[in-house]
């Protein structure tokens, strides 16, 4: 078992352990590929809303938030082009009777020869130290110029099969590449088939009067249907953003690793609406942006890479996705496409409604272009969970394990400990816990030593615990406690709430 798999197990088992992620439905051996978020996987969750919902919406004033409704008319998804292209190829091994995305098994071919490569490229840098041109061993190394031609042409045969609709092209591919099932290690397959991944449902009291609707697979669709009325209400000139976080639903042929790819999940997305011949600097600008918001977060640039598509979805010029380095690999976490003017376009020709914005410098009316920002809160809530779980040996010998949380999102911001449950200690904690808890998630705990204490706040990723103890009661100062130094300061009661608020501030000049 490689290390990734290894963390990836014990994230899992820390998860339920310390109620951030349990099965649904558990006591019934649960529901495949769908999670409920425990006491302190709902504060994370919510914070990681809270941070994207603050930093698109309300520092800027030119993107208003909307929250449109799961169900909408199925015409919707008619013209958005879901009813007849939302599906996945979908391939079953006949000897172990799993099922896979065959452009997932693909990818997953080509992300090996991409490993061959950089492992070539990490042995030349040691052997050539200070001296290594990386650029010029890439162009010029003969098995690196090799693999790399191998991944061009496969992903040029792949793209096209899939933009063509050629199924038999890409079963053929995946026997020519000798790609085997990872259960059985056979390469007895099915032929490619496509799969709908919407849900449906009726909608009606009686079945003979019910329609078919849709559980939505995406929350873009509310925003656009919108477009007009946000636009008119609240007055707003291009370029202009509606910003949506809610639910959607995909039934996915392969749902696996854990909360990364689930049938019910959480999306945060953003719809720009820009001047036609402007979406490509505003899809530039957006890329950096989001990157941006992740760094902001503290965690190390080297966990992410953008990756441009090859293969465009039918709306888009354009589309690359910020990729997060999870414990099984890089990963798609969230996409910036430039969606054109197709989305409102469509929903003009089917509604028979006119979705233009007239421009007052120019006296025209046009339909805009969109630039989407659309990421995944599920994925995202893995991906901070993933690099905040540490295993650490101490100095005396002892072991901890932390999740060092961005403090900002954070289920608890502090902790409350008196020493010891007498001597007037803990009326003094709680005389604390009631003035912070107005500005802060706090959390009182009085059971078990001290040591204990710390351990168990550290397995939830609480930033701060302060200890109330004798000198408390002479001299009105306690003992904070920082999680990842585990450094411990004497300060003033009255101090507390100023050092945790600069600890979560997420201003740029917060320090000036």
């Amino acid at each position: 078992m490689i290390k990734g798999e290894d963390t990836f197990k014990k994230i899992i088992s820390h998860s339920k352990e310390y109620g951030f992620i349990f099965p649904s439905s558990e006591i019934y051996d649960g529901l495949s590929a769908v999670y409920d978020y425990g006491q302190n996987g709902a504060l994370l969750k919510n914070n990681i809303k809270d941070y994207w919902w603050r930093s698109m919406v309300q520092f800027h004033e030119n993107i208003v938030g909307l929250d449109s409704a799961i169900f909408m008319h199925p015409t919707v998804w008619k013209a958005s082009g879901h009813v007849d292209a939302f599906n996945d190829p979908l391939i079953d091994n006949k000897d172990s009777k799993k099922r896979y995305r065959a452009d997932v098994l693909i990818e997953d071919h080509l992300e090996k020869i991409k490993e061959k490569i950089n492992k070539e490229v990490e042995k030349a840098a040691k052997r050539f130290g200070d001296s290594f041109d990386e650029a010029m061993f890439r162009q010029t190394n003969p098995r690196v110029v090799e693999n790399q031609q191998k991944i061009e042409d496969i992903t040029s045969r792949f793209v096209s099969a899939l933009e063509e609709n050629r199924l038999t092209d890409i079963k053929s591919l995946i026997e020519e590449l000798g790609i085997v099932c990872p259960v059985s290690g056979s390469r007895n397959w099915t032929e490619v088939r496509q799969f709908n991944l919407m849900f449906s449902t009726q909608m009606g009291s009686l079945s003979e009067d019910a329609s078919q609707i849709f559980l939505r697979p995406e929350t873009a669709q509310g925003i656009f249907v919108n477009y007009l009325n946000v636009q008119k209400t609240g007055r707003m000139k291009l370029p202009f953003g509606i910003a949506q976080i809610g639910k959607a639903f995909r039934n996915e042929i392969v749902a696996r690793q854990f909360i990364f790819r689930m049938r019910e999940f959480e999306q945060m997305e953003m719809q720009f609406f820009v001047k036609p011949g402007q979406e490509k600097e505003w899809y530039d600008y957006w890329k950096q942006e989001r990157l941006r918001w992740h760094l902001a977060l503290g965690i190390p640039a080297e966990k992410y890479r953008f990756h441009d598509h090859d293969k465009l979805a039918h709306y888009a010029n354009a589309a690359a996705d910020i990729e997060f380095e999870f414990p099984f690999g890089f990963k798609e976490l969230e996409g910036i496409h430039s969606r054109t003017d197709f989305d409102l376009n469509a929903h003009q020709q089917y509604s028979g409604k006119k979705l233009q914005y007239f421009d007052p410098e120019t006296n025209e009316s046009y339909v805009p272009y969109v630039v989407e920002t659309s990421i995944g809160l599920d994925r995202t809530f893995l991906a901070v969970l993933s690099h905040a779980y540490k295993e650490e040996k101490l100095p005396d010998g002892s072991e901890r394990v932390v999740l060092s949380i961005p403090p900002l999102l954070a289920p608890i911001k502090v902790a409350v400990l008196p020493l010891v449950k007498k001597d007037g200690m803990p009326e003094k904690a709680r005389e604390i816990f009631d003035s912070l808890k107005y500005d802060y998630m706090c959390q009182y705990d009085e059971k078990d030593a001290i040591g204990r204490r710390y351990r168990r706040q550290d397995a939830i990723g609480t930033p701060y615990c302060v200890t109330i103890d004798h000198q408390t009661l002479e001299d009105n100062t306690v003992t904070i406690r920082e999680r990842d130094s585990m450094q411990q300061d004497r300060i003033a009661i009255d101090h507390i709430a100023r050092i945790v608020g600069q600890r979560i501030d997420i201003r740029p000049n917060k320090n000036q």
